[in-house]
């Protein structure tokens, strides 16, 4: 999420050409699920322009990909490249952690509102605090553990860039999330351009 409606278009369009290019790079059929998260990432923030815009659609479509899809889909495309049975392992958390969030969203409609320069979502999930801290291991320590440099430096990237995220977010100074998926695709991008073929 970023900090307008416009900061969203734009940076939402840049992840999701990233995204395409990350996809036409990507030389293995196991590795395309990994390839496809930047794609993935700048749909999320193309939905948030709309968030911004107040369509009860666009709340839904950002909620599902937040919180039950990524802590499932991370740690799965890195088993899938990777073939780590850890991966597996974190895959059964991001699951875990997916099935009361995909709960919560079914029972309740996503409101958001502006609050500073983010966006404040309500989702009404239960033990919120224990479910961040399954969703970031999952995601994170799947990329810790999954035995790829490259993929391990993006781990190192993203659990930082979560704690300078949530802060910032948290003070309502202003969403960086957004640049996070921007250097998120970077770095995927990179990985597929050195793959070998």
């Amino acid at each position: 999420m970023c900090w307008s409606a416009g900061a969203d278009l734009l940076v939402g369009a840049a992840v999701s050409a990233v995204g395409v290019a990350t996809l036409l790079r990507t030389r293995t059929p196991r590795q395309l699920p990994l390839a496809a998260l930047p794609l993935m990432l700048g749909l999320h923030q193309l939905a948030e322009a709309g968030v911004w815009s107040g369509w009860a659609w666009a709340r839904t479509v950002w909620a599902v990909i937040a919180l039950p899809l990524l802590p499932v889909y991370v740690p799965a495309a890195v088993w899938c490249a990777t073939g780590r049975r850890s991966a597996a392992w974190f895959t059964a958390l991001g699951a875990a952690v997916a099935v009361p969030l995909a709960v919560a969203l079914a029972r309740r409609p996503v409101s958001a509102h502006p609050h500073g320069h983010t966006l404040q979502y309500a989702v009404g999930v239960p033990a919120a605090g224990l479910l961040l801290a399954g969703y970031l291991i999952a995601t994170v320590g799947a990329l810790l553990c999954s035995g790829d440099r490259l993929l391990r430096r993006l781990g190192v990237v993203l659990g930082a860039g979560a704690l300078v995220c949530g802060l910032l977010w948290r003070l309502a100074f202003v969403s960086t999330w957004c640049a996070l998926a921007a250097v998120t695709s970077a770095l995927l991008y990179d990985r597929a351009r050195r793959s070998p073929a």
